[in-house]
């Protein structure tokens, strides 16, 4: 390995001190070793640590939880468990969709533990919390949980980046099918935090704009249990569409409610604006057919996707979802910035994350915006009868490709002051 002179200048100086003190220093300069630092290409610590902080025990579990977890240790494993020639280790924690908790988690691992990102990030109200505490710390955050489009909106960070999908794509993909379909009128059952409120605008914008109507709206508290007031008053609007403006468990329990008060049978439809294969997995295809959703990503999608879905379901006993899959892809991502950077800085690194093309199972021909917000395809899905369904996990219908550029905002549109 060539050295620089300032090294060698180093070298002998400490050559000089340890002479002095009756060491023999002859032939230090070439015999020492070269530091870790300096040998790795300047990691700072020796390591690289990535930090998986999500929901493990609530309503979010199955959503991201263990499984992104998992998937993020794959992302290591498949690129070497190094990078520079420092190890790289992922520890994790669950923030129990509380901001609060999960400031002072962030702020543990990026203060005492070194931790040098934090990824995934489910629940909107903590990936905005924990996004603002990136940008203090001068630290790179990378969401794939949160729906948000606030992340790179005016909540956007030169060291935030969002990368599964956010609210308007669902908006534009679930939304805007169903307007196509004849739903014109429309009534929501909404979340009531920044992601509901978020998915709720952003939808109800999509539908207007197509001509529709919103007939009204109604919140409920995270991780509610009853639905039957809400879902009354959805049935008395007479909307054609009831959009579900949450996630999780609550959109399974919504689902499950209405169709004990026949509101299907009515002649109204559910838009679950927010649901992935993990939540119908949970539901099952006799309560979940006939759904219209959007992901950004199905196992069983082609040849591209399948390997690294199949490859996670021999460690996990589930097939991944969007939020799982597209941490798999942060990681790697994150892992070959810093390779092509030459150092774990973080300028440096959040620089490269913004020029690499991302090319894998996950982000197809994707790009990363000044706002850094990553445009990829993302997918329209009805999900099948029991009698259409020949295998286990065989839970989709590929019903259209929504082209990256429509799928997302323009950072013009996202209202990101980053880039002006």
């Amino acid at each position: 390995m060539r050295r620089s002179r300032a090294f060698d200048a180093t070298v002998r100086q400490i050559a000089r001190r340890y002479s002095a003190a009756g060491v023999v220093a002859a032939g230090l300069a070439s015999a020492l070793p070269v530091p870790a630092a300096l040998a790795q290409g300047a990691v700072s610590d020796g390591i690289v640590k990535i930090g998986i902080l999500n929901d493990q025990s609530g309503v979010y579990a199955d959503f991201g939880g263990k499984g992104s977890v998992e998937a993020a240790k794959m992302a290591v494993e498949d690129f070497g468990g190094k990078v520079l020639g420092a190890p790289i280790e992922v520890v994790n924690a669950d923030h129990q969709n509380k901001p609060d908790v999960a400031s002072n988690i962030a702020r543990q691992w990026y203060d005492v533990d070194k931790v040098d990102t934090i990824m995934e990030l489910t629940t909107s109200s903590v990936a905005l919390a924990v996004q603002q505490l990136s940008r203090e710390k001068k630290k790179i955050n990378m969401v794939t949980g949160a729906a948000t489009s606030e992340l790179t909106g005016k909540q956007c960070s030169p060291y935030g980046f969002h990368w599964a999908y956010d609210t308007y794509s669902l908006a534009v993909g679930t939304g805007g099918a169903l307007v196509e379909a004849g739903g014109k009128t429309w009534y929501f059952l909404t979340a009531d935090y920044a992601f509901g409120h978020s998915l709720e605008e952003q939808t109800a914008k999509f539908v207007k704009s197509k001509g529709g109507q919103v007939l009204g709206q109604v919140r409920h508290p995270l991780s509610t249990s009853d639905f039957s007031s809400f879902l009354l008053q959805a049935q008395a609007s007479k909307a054609n569409i009831v959009g579900l403006a949450n996630a999780g468990l609550d959109t399974s329990n919504a689902i499950k409610q209405a169709a004990e008060f026949g509101i299907v049978e009515g002649g109204q439809r559910l838009a679950a604006l927010l649901f992935t294969l993990a939540e119908v997995h949970g539901l099952g295809l006799k309560s979940a057919n006939g759904l219209v959703l959007t992901e950004g990503y199905y196992w069983d999608l082609d040849d591209k996707s399948r390997p690294f879905a199949e490859r996670y379901m021999k460690r996990t006993g589930r097939m991944p979802n969007m939020v799982q899959a597209g941490t798999y892809s942060t990681v790697a991502q994150y892992l070959k910035a810093v390779q092509a950077a030459g150092t774990d800085d973080t300028d440096a690194v959040a620089k490269k994350l913004h020029e690499l093309p991302v090319d894998d199972f996950f982000g197809r021909g994707g790009k990363v915006l000044a706002n850094g917000r990553m445009v990829h395809d993302m997918y329209l899905f009805e999900v099948k009868k029991p009698s259409e369904s020949k295998a286990p996990w065989d839970y989709y219908k590929h019903l259209a490709t929504i082209p990256g550029d429509q799928a997302f905002m323009t950072v013009a549109q996202s209202g990101c002051q980053l880039a002006n």
